[in-house]
């Protein structure tokens, strides 16, 4: 179990979610006539003028609005995502300079498919537990990628979740530990040069999503001597609505812990900040003593569990920026005609 020798936790955390969003029914109306099951209700859609950087701006002003803290006092701003504008030019530099972070601050990129923000927190979690920063912004954002027609269409969704790691006294919610769990397996990959993923398809869920979910979140437990009923709320990366509420129940967790996190059937949320997204609405109604359990997912693959304790501050610090209900709550549904062209799905050959 990774616990830094200085206690840590979060002392602000803010959401950004595009108030586009296409209906899995208007995917399924142009590839498949409308037949079949659908794995969310719709999902989000960036605008024309958004990407990873702008969207980890917005979420990342909404965690420093909640901790109250200059963005000119953090030591680092590293970004989690698979989908970095550009692939020879930071994301970290851009989003540290719109905060008002720049220079004297660490801006880097993280890359593990939908976990890549979680890795971002557990290196957070060092910088600030070694004493070598006292505060640290890890974001996962992402504009998922998926080939036009392939199933990931309904779920590769957009949106970013920035946590803000400080001294444990100071904290809206304590990180009691964490552990990560990884494996060579690949279900879910895409080579240079490819503008879409491919996913290993049997392989997504077994030995994949669940293997990693389950190996990471039991081995927390046991190092923590403490079982699912411990926990008030629980979250698992979210890549359709049916994989959490499944590996939730293997793991002995009900449908009420879950629940408040369980973002996927609105905005789809296959992206790196996905479980990060679904702790954030959790902070958003879990009262002071209250604890929560986060397990994220990676394709690749692995997975990184989290321990972490609610404290009294998250009554103030949760008014002072939007709730991800409110992100939620204000969508405009656009057709495929107009997310394909947004998307650059139409390639003139």
């Amino acid at each position: 179990m990774m616990k830094p020798d200085r206690p840590v936790g979060l002392l602000g955390y803010g959401v950004y979610i595009p108030r586009y969003r296409i209906a899995a029914g208007e995917i399924a109306r142009i590839w498949t006539d409308g037949t079949g099951g659908l794995p969310v209700d719709a999902k989000s859609v960036p605008g024309p003028d958004e990407d990873t950087i702008t969207m980890s701006i917005e979420a990342a002003r909404n965690a420093l609005a909640r901790a109250q803290l200059d963005a000119a006092q953090l030591g680092a701003v590293w970004v989690g995502s698979e989908s970095h504008p550009y692939s020879v030019k930071p994301s970290g530099t851009i989003v540290a300079e719109a905060l008002g972070a720049t220079p004297w601050v660490s801006a880097a990129d993280w890359e593990f498919a939908c976990k890549a923000g979680s890795e971002a927190l557990t290196a957070a979690m060092a910088l600030v537990g070694s004493g070598m920063q006292q505060y640290a912004l890890a974001i996962g954002a992402d504009t998922a990628q998926s080939r036009p027609g392939d199933a990931l269409e309904y779920t590769a969704s957009a949106g970013a979740a920035a946590l803000l790691i400080g001294p444990a006294e100071t904290a809206v919610a304590t990180i009691d530990g964490s552990l990560s769990y990884v494996s060579d397996t690949p279900d879910f990959f895409r080579r240079a040069e490819r503008p879409y993923p491919v996913h290993g398809n049997r392989f997504t869920g077994e030995p994949a999503y669940f293997h990693q979910i389950q190996s990471a979140t039991k081995k927390l437990l046991a190092e923590l001597d403490r079982t699912p009923q411990d926990f008030s709320y629980a979250v698992f990366h979210q890549p359709n609505a049916k994989f959490p509420q499944a590996v939730a129940k293997r793991l002995g967790f009900s449908d009420a812990q879950i629940a408040p996190g369980l973002l996927s059937p609105q905005i789809g949320n296959t992206y790196s900040g996905a479980a990060l997204a679904g702790l954030c609405a959790i902070l958003d109604v879990a009262q002071p003593g209250e604890t929560i359990l986060m397990t994220s997912y990676g394709s690749g693959a692995g997975s990184d569990a989290f321990a972490l304790t609610v404290t009294e501050r998250i009554l103030e610090a949760r008014e002072r920026a939007p709730l991800t209900a409110a992100y939620l709550a204000r969508k405009e549904f656009i057709d495929y005609a107009r997310y394909a062209k947004w998307r650059g799905k139409l390639v003139m050959g």
